[in-house]
């Protein structure tokens, strides 16, 4: 391997992981496929790059191709390479559970707004008329009714504080 293509290579690593961090799957998932290409696979960072390449498969919705990946990471002669695959393989394996709808967010597409509907609020709940509306003024409480009795524990705590300080002086001493 040449070092020309190790810096293509670790220049394409650096554009897949920020494409990855920006959510930009399908051109992370190019640029790792390439810069996998160019190193040998049985390298720390060839692992490295692979592994980065099973976390966009997943990502882009190709699980069949991360799936297989990991299980061909998994003998990758380097340890942390083939632990990390291991658990990877587990993970991408275990079965998918199912979320009701009422957990889910819906974000709605606004590509296909112009710029004159951008103006335009739209809102998804109707506004309730029969909320009344909250006071302003404080509501004020009956002292006769709050519990003022004193129930002894400042003095206990204080109690508890002083002789801990006097055991410790007499320790010292």
């Amino acid at each position: 391997m040449t070092t020309e293509s190790l810096e293509l290579a670790k220049s394409r690593y650096q554009a897949g992981k920020a494409a990855f961090e920006n959510g930009q799957y399908r051109d992370s998932v190019e640029n790792l496929e390439k810069a996998s290409a160019l190193l040998a696979r049985n390298t720390r960072f060839g692992g490295e790059v692979d592994i980065w390449l099973v976390n966009a498969y997943e990502a882009a919705g190709r699980s069949e191709d991360a799936i297989a990946l990991c299980q061909q990471l998994s003998r990758h002669p380097h340890y942390e390479t083939r632990l990390q695959a291991k658990r990877l393989v587990y993970i991408l394996k275990a079965p998918k559970l199912k979320r009701p709808k009422e957990w889910m967010t819906e974000i709605p597409d606004l590509a296909a707004i112009s710029d004159n509907e951008s103006k335009i609020i739209v809102t998804t709940k109707p506004k309730k008329s029969t909320l009344k509306q909250k006071s302003v003024e404080p509501e004020y409480v009956d002292l006769s009714q709050v519990n003022t009795k004193d129930n002894r524990f400042i003095w206990v705590a204080l109690t508890a504080v002083a002789l801990t300080i006097s055991y410790l002086v007499w320790l010292s001493l």
